[in-house]
């Protein structure tokens, strides 16, 4: 068994269940993405994982003892969460940003040990912000601050790290030096890390095992060869695509060309090739 499941994991916002009884499971030391449609679930799923929502019913499990019976304080010294779009109060610099990931070791109002000095030394080392540890976050690139906020992720000291969309309202460039960064993170410090992500593309490139989600609910789970498929993409995001292979990585990638209701229906407007023919194309 995992080291991080849910069991029976149900979520509602009122009266109204957004995750009905999922049962997931963590791959240890491993990249997961969390994918799906807007409203699917996904980034309630991750906020439960990760303690900030309580569930209805069911639970998250880390060791074997539930996240949601222990306190903040713990919980945060074995996962770390980094929020959508999280905003740091004006001119506080990176240092100082960093040493806040120190927070659940501290003892009442003390101040940093060696030990936290040297956590947030190495975070920001291992981010490459060394070179900015000076700089207020709001004077740093939209990739910049994401590295930021990962470093002070990174300075809590744990082996789990969420992320709930971190290359939203990035361009390309800073999309790519987030993606390259976890992924050296994983590969170099065996951190496991769960991400909700919008671009399928991302997902299949950097992760090693995706998570379909459609209205609170599994779909398909597996290596990105195993959940990339025609059947899983008309399922949860009603499009039609082509899927050539990454030419670097053999991974599938997904190339969408129609909704599939309208595919469906006979109301696709006419494409200049066939779907066939433009695979054929693009694997040249």
């Amino acid at each position: 068994m995992e080291r991080l499941y849910t069991e029976g994991l149900t979520i509602a916002y009122g009266e109204r269940p957004i995750v009905d009884n999922l049962n997931l499971p963590v791959p240890e030391g491993r990249i997961t993405a969390l994918v799906g449609a807007n409203g699917s679930g996904k980034s309630t799923i991750l906020k439960t994982m990760a303690r900030i929502m309580k569930p209805q019913k069911g639970g998250v499990f880390l060791d074997g003892k539930s996240i949601h019976g222990q306190s903040t304080k713990e919980v945060a010294k074995q996962l770390a969460i980094l929020p959508q779009n999280p905003v740091a109060p004006d001119g506080l610099t990176v240092s100082e940003l960093v040493t806040y990931g120190r927070f659940p070791h501290q003892k009442g109002f003390g101040s940093l040990t060696a030990e936290d000095r040297e956590m947030v030394r190495r975070a920001i080392e291992l981010t490459g912000m060394a070179e900015f540890h000076d700089r207020p976050v709001d004077q740093l690139s939209g990739g910049q601050r994401q590295r930021a906020w990962i470093a002070m992720a990174l300075a809590q000291g744990t082996d789990i790290l969420f992320l709930d969309e971190p290359t939203t309202f990035l361009d390309m460039a800073h999309q790519l030096e987030v993606l390259k960064l976890l992924e050296k993170l994983n590969a170099e410090e065996n951190r496991t890390i769960v991400m909700v992500v919008h671009d399928l593309n991302h997902a299949s490139r950097y992760a090693h095992h995706m998570v379909a989600i459609k209205r609170g609910r599994v779909v398909s789970s597996g290596s990105p060869a195993e959940v990339m498929t025609h059947a899983v993409l008309r399922e949860v995001f009603g499009i039609e695509a082509d899927l050539i292979p990454d030419p670097r990585t053999g991974v599938p990638l997904c190339l969408p060309f129609e909704l599939a209701h309208a595919a469906a229906s006979g109301l696709s407007v006419p494409q200049q090739q066939q779907p066939a023919e433009r695979s054929r194309v693009l694997a040249r």
